[in-house]
């Protein structure tokens, strides 16, 4: 069962390495709101999912706080040269937080990946989702938690 809404943000606390620069919740909390985004290198969705995450975080990027999680799903997964190497192909810029063992996929409690956090700039979790679709209402739950009309 993943976080409740409107629980507090975990802290970002375990990662065995950080990718593009590393990022505290102090940093997140009470600036703007965030996205945290699940993924691993073995997921197919995931890949075909990052083009939109992808267009969300430029779209965004005054507004929003974007940060993926990687999530190993087998041994294959902890390659940190072929997390790079896909990061790159994929053009994932935003800070990533490589979760080898597990330490922040527990405490948010997830399961999936891709998955979709969405915290208010107080930390507060406002919307959950997984899976591949469904960017439409992630795009609605961002507006409403950036206070965007549609």
């Amino acid at each position: 069962m993943a976080l409740k809404l409107r629980s507090q943000m975990p802290e970002l606390e375990g990662a065995s390495t950080w990718l593009n620069g590393e990022v505290m919740k102090t940093d997140l909390v009470g600036d703007k709101p965030t996205l945290i985004h699940f993924w691993s290198i073995s997921c197919g969705l995931c890949k075909e999912a990052m083009p939109n995450v992808n267009e969300f975080r430029d779209q965004y990027k005054d507004k929003l706080n974007v940060i993926a999680v990687h999530m190993p799903r087998s041994e294959k997964d902890l390659d940190l040269d072929e997390i790079k190497k896909v990061a790159a192909e994929h053009e994932i810029t935003q800070p990533i937080f490589v979760d080898d063992q597990h330490k922040l996929t527990d405490s948010f409690e997830n399961e999936y990946v891709p998955a979709y956090y969405v915290f208010d700039e107080e930390g507060q979790l406002r919307h959950f989702q997984a899976g591949g679709g469904g960017m439409k209402m992630l795009t609605k739950r961002v507006n409403r938690v950036l206070g965007i009309k549609e």
